[in-house]
């Protein structure tokens, strides 16, 4: 097994570093690796410049000595990464997989275009060029390399072509059969955003546009409704417990609070006709469990939300960042999205494998780490008093019946903006909250597709990578 491997681009015929790749690999791959590597193994150092492969960093400021096994340039990997730094190193890399359709000798630098025309609506945000790159690894492995997409070849193909609207502009009250049931839309004039203007009728035909993309995140999941039956500046109410409230095709989940000894039941979403339910009661925000009903005591995903008070939202994304490189140290993957009100939210899939004690805890072990990087403007204190105005690194919401804004879920906040999932390299300087609506939201996904599937994916090794922070962080 190899720990990392150190990758170039040519520049001439010289080869140039431009990064070492020390995650996505799996196992069984690396050892298919290895397999290649073996037969390329060299004395000398292949680039113009020997690498530092045990260049101090942030987090290992007193690294382990590593050795370094050279390789004959001779193969290409694709490499995906944010941006390069101004010493011409990619930043955050992680590897792609290798390519048997480039000879190591044409993986030549290559400079970013502008892009002229846009190839999609402008409100659909696109992935950044992805960049050529060969090399030789770190312990024991192989050159590889990353392919820079040209401008206008940067958009993914779109799972499903955006729908039509459900509801008609005109009447107040309409009829729809949805799954083969019939909802009942009423009041649908009724301004949810004074503001904008914006109806309770825009936001229910956003949530027809969206719902194949959002139902994976809420299907066989109980439910808490926060209604704003009169919008958002309106008075608002959280439902729990919907026992002999909702129609009889609706599925709910029996459950007991500590406090109290009789039955309750949630809301369970299974379908698109009750997603489009929960909305027609003014459920402007749709907050499912972490776990679904078939396991509800082992959450899909591991939720570290950044929650800012007095900070600016530029200071949320340096956290972001940041929580992105602690969890690409110990190799976690994890997805991005915005809160649609003031912060971020970071999911980390789990896979319904662990249960949520497990997730708080890892959570817990992740923003301490977090905050030790960040201390002048981060808090992990559960008080708000004792915050001092800081960015409150929330892992509570990891716990049992908690509930946070879906994916694509509208919020109830000015512009009507949405919780978007991102690209990575789309949290950086600039991004705004006010960016993705219920307006704009459906074109990015026709755009873009679903960047959030991976949520849901069969999730991390918890203990592997609970060994990667005692290793890496020397905790």
């Amino acid at each position: 097994a190899f720990s990392a491997l150190l990758v170039g681009v040519y520049r001439g015929k010289k080869l140039h570093y431009t990064g070492k790749i020390g995650t996505g690999f799996s196992d069984k791959l690396q050892k298919e690796m290895m397999k290649q590597f073996a037969a390329l193994v060299r004395s000398t150092n292949p680039f113009d410049e020997e690498p530092d492969v045990n260049k101090p960093s942030r987090f290992r400021p007193n690294p382990p000595h590593a050795e370094v096994t050279w390789l004959k340039p001779a193969l290409v990997c694709e490499v995906s990464y944010t941006e390069m730094t101004t010493d011409g190193v990619m930043r955050h890399p992680s590897f792609e997989g290798m390519r048997i359709d480039k000879k190591a000798s044409q993986v030549k630098e290559e400079k970013a275009m502008a892009v002229t025309k846009a190839a999609v609506k402008k409100t659909a945000k696109k992935s950044p060029p992805k960049k050529k790159a060969k090399g030789t690894p770190r312990k024991a492995a192989g050159p590889t390399s990353t392919k820079t997409g040209r401008a206008g070849s940067l958009l993914k193909k779109a799972a499903k072509a955006e729908r039509k609207t459900l509801l008609n502009p005109a009447d107040a009250s309409q009829e729809r059969t949805v799954n083969g049931e019939k909802l009942k839309f009423s009041n649908l004039d009724k301004i949810y955003w004074p503001k904008e203007k914006y109806t309770k009728r825009d936001m229910l035909n956003y949530y027809y546009k969206v719902a194949p993309y959002m139902l994976p995140y809420l299907k066989d999941r109980p439910q808490s409704l926060n209604r704003y039956p009169n919008g958002i500046n309106g008075p608002s109410f959280y439902q729990k417990d919907v026992k002999g409230k909702v129609p009889e095709w609706i599925r709910t989940f029996p459950y007991r609070s500590e406090d109290e000894a009789r039955d309750k039941e949630f809301l369970v979403a299974s379908n698109e006709a009750s997603l489009l339910y929960m909305a027609s009661l003014g459920a402007i925000e749709i907050n499912p469990w972490s776990s679904t009903i078939r396991k509800p005591d082992q959450p899909d995903w591991c939720i570290i939300d950044l929650d800012p008070d007095t900070n600016t939202f530029e200071k949320v994304i340096e956290t972001a960042r940041v929580t992105k490189e602690v969890l690409d140290a110990i190799k976690v993957d994890c997805y991005v999205k915005t809160s649609g009100s003031t912060g971020i939210h970071i999911y980390i899939p789990l896979g319904a494998k662990y249960t949520y004690e497990q997730s708080k805890e890892f959570a817990r072990a992740i923003v301490t780490i977090v905050q030790s990087q960040l201390p002048g403007f981060t808090s992990i204190e559960r008080a708000t008093k004792l915050r001092k105005g800081k960015i409150y690194l929330d892992f509570l919401q990891n716990r049992p019946q908690a509930t946070l804004a879906a994916p694509y879920s509208v919020r109830p906040k000015p512009g009507a903006t949405v919780s978007a999932p991102l690209d990575w390299d789309e949290v950086k300087k600039g991004l705004k909250l006010k960016d993705f609506t219920i307006f704009n939201m459906p074109d990015r996904l026709a755009g873009i597709g679903d960047i959030f599937k991976p949520v849901l994916g069969k999730g991390i090794n918890m203990k592997t990578a609970i060994k990667n922070i005692e290793s890496v962080f020397e905790v």
